[in-house]
């Protein structure tokens, strides 16, 4: 466990539950907040990708 990385942890953790949240939104019924989530979600798991490369690069 000596590469586990908090702030990655975190980061896939929101992009989870923006997911999650997009299911609840559409349940609702908030097709604006769904979509609104949908994309935040893909915007947040770019950035961990991003992080990751240039982590990868760097080593």
């Amino acid at each position: 466990m000596k590469n586990f990385h908090m702030n990655t942890a975190l980061l896939a953790c929101l992009v989870i539950l923006s997911f999650i949240a997009v299911g609840f939104a559409i349940g609702q019924e908030i097709f604006w907040l769904a979509a609104v989530l949908f994309f935040s979600g893909f915007a947040l798991m770019s950035v961990g990708l991003r992080r990751k490369r240039k982590q990868q690069q760097m080593s």
